[in-house]
């Protein structure tokens, strides 16, 4: 069994106070013994004025918060996976960009979103992520972390299984899907995609998420999951409030459901035909 720790957030406009909460919780889940950390999409800053946030945004190689991340797994001993945080692309955009950190490793593993978030929604929210961020081409999983091989995705990625089936093929163990989901879409669709997702790529998913009215006005779903390969739910922080909660993760239960039900030994290509 491998405990973990996730960190529902209620992320603001100031990145020094979230990475403040980050390294808080840190030092929490290491002292309550667990071996990884995880945090939710955006976890640096949650600002949809993007003239104001813009100030706030690097890149990569010259952002703090990266190096004082990559020193704040050396020193707890974690493996920090950072949901996502932007960074700026030298092309002027920007990148949704997931990042995991390993103690001793120091430049982390990263990931950018695939699917853009470009909606209309019914309670008249309307989002379009693709006007300043950047899409992401590159499937990414890593290996060798504390629960094994790690897929990685962000929020809207949820909706697109294709990812998710390509993670299964590589046999990743768990895959995170750190959110800032709104509550009409949250109320509708986390729970089930989640179990879903699970079920299909015979994972565990894990999904922290931000919780809650933030500083710049939106309000997000929270009810951060961990959800076992059965489609179990194992944790759920409800949809109220911040914190860091734990579970325990028994790698010996995704061969077990493998075994089972072999569905990604018995997967096959579907190639879909011309309806011409």
């Amino acid at each position: 069994m491998t405990r973990i720790a996730v960190l529902q957030m209620t992320s603001g406009i100031d990145p020094e106070a979230n990475c403040a909460t980050i390294t808080d919780a840190a030092g929490a889940a290491a002292r309550e013994g667990a071996a990884m950390l995880f945090t939710p999409e955006m976890s640096l800053l949650l600002d949809r004025n993007r003239a104001r946030g813009a100030a706030h945004i690097v890149a990569q190689e010259t952002s703090a918060h990266v190096a004082q991340l990559a020193a704040l797994a050396q020193e707890t001993g974690l493996t920090i996976a950072l949901g996502s945080m932007a960074v700026a692309l030298p092309d002027g955009r920007y990148a949704n960009r997931a990042m995991v950190f390993a103690p001793g490793a120091g430049a982390p593993v990263t990931y950018d979103k695939m699917h853009m978030f470009d909606v209309d929604l019914a309670s008249g929210e309307s989002w379009r992520e693709s006007n300043a961020y950047r899409a992401g081409d590159a499937v990414v999983s890593v290996d060798d972390t504390p629960i094994g091989r790690l897929g990685l995705t962000i929020c809207y990625d949820i909706r697109f299984p294709a990812l998710f089936e390509a993670l299964g093929n590589r046999r990743c163990d768990a895959i995170a899907v750190p959110a800032a989901f709104t509550r009409p879409t949250g109320a509708a669709h986390w729970h089930v995609m989640l179990r879903a997702r699970a079920i299909e790529a015979q994972a565990f998913v894990i999904a922290a998420a931000q919780v809650g009215r933030h500083a710049d006005g939106r309000e997000t779903y929270g009810h951060s999951l961990v959800v076992d390969p059965w489609g179990e739910v194992l944790l759920d922080m409800g949809g109220e409030a911040p914190g860091l909660a734990f579970c325990e993760i028994d790698l010996a239960r995704v061969a077990e459901v493998r075994a089972q039900v072999p569905a990604l030994a018995n997967r096959r290509v579907i190639l879909s035909s011309d309806p011409s």
